[in-house]
């Protein structure tokens, strides 16, 4: 099964979350918050891989280019333009479609490469972890985040995807093909908010999702009313504990304050197998 874990703001306990879920099933784990992964800052553990990703950018070959301007009609990102007598490419703005070297008729569109960033993979504690880093400038995750899914995610025993924060293409990529959404919230105004933002995100992808309240007993309870309204089940609340964040500053899992979290934890699988 693969079971991602989302929120719609950062924050909320995600990534402790994930990890001490996979703590508890010893579940491989990727971290798919490229853009600041620290679920390795917990687990610690031994790298064995460690890769590049390249990303896709258009190379011309002006000497054979007649300035047609056919690639910068077909960009609707505006990541390549003609100019009398030269070719201008934006690789900041490009995402790899490959509309250019399909339409150019004199064929001196090529394929060059920008590094994107690298992808990682180790293990600890019983966890295999996987989890990318994304090149310092880099605008966009959701390659990086894919070329990850692609490379690291299996289909057998319980697979947990620790997403981005936020509604953004790369929470969507990071969500896609999963078999159930844990979303990630706290009883505020701001975590009600964005909790609307990332139910909305994820119906749109027909994964199904069920709510876990971090921080649960602050005093806003306007938060339940709207899970029986949208029909989000509540499988799970964390109480709202100083030892949990002393724990999370010394870099110690959940696990290590609650231990008897991990008979909820089974608990809360049997219920989304359900």
């Amino acid at each position: 099964m693969i079971l991602a874990v989302a929120s719609g703001k950062g924050g909320t306990g995600k990534t402790t979350l994930a990890v001490a879920l996979a703590q508890a099933f010893g579940a491989r784990l990727l971290d798919a918050d490229v853009e600041e992964p620290n679920a390795h800052l917990f687990l610690k553990p031994a790298l064995s891989v460690e890769e590049e990703v390249y990303r896709m950018v258009p190379s011309v070959d002006e000497s054979r280019c007649t300035f047609c301007g056919k690639c910068k009609e077909i960009c609707r990102f505006k990541a390549i333009t003609t100019l009398p007598g030269t070719v201008l490419v934006f690789p900041e703005m490009c995402h790899g479609c490959y509309g250019c070297l399909e339409v150019c008729p004199e064929g001196c569109i090529e394929e060059g490469q920008v590094l994107l960033g690298r992808l990682y993979f180790g293990k600890a504690q019983g966890i295999e972890l996987a989890y990318g880093v994304l090149e310092v400038g880099e605008p966009m995750a959701s390659p990086l985040i894919k070329a990850l899914k692609e490379r690291f995610l299996g289909r057998d025993g319980l697979q947990i995807i620790d997403c981005p924060p936020g509604t953004s293409c790369a929470v969507l990529t990071a969500v896609r093909g999963a078999d159930f959404c844990l979303l990630v919230t706290e009883p505020t105004p701001f975590g009600l908010h964005d909790l609307r933002q990332a139910a909305r995100a994820v119906r749109t992808l027909g994964v199904p999702a069920g709510v876990i309240v971090n921080r649960a007993g602050l005093d806003y309870p306007e938060l339940y009313p709207f899970l029986e309204k949208e029909g989000l089940p509540l499988l799970l609340e964390i109480p709202n504990r100083r030892e949990i964040a002393e724990a999370y500053a010394r870099g110690e899992g959940l696990l290590a304050v609650m231990p008897e979290l991990k008979s909820s934890f089974e608990k809360l699988l049997e219920e989304i197998r359900r």
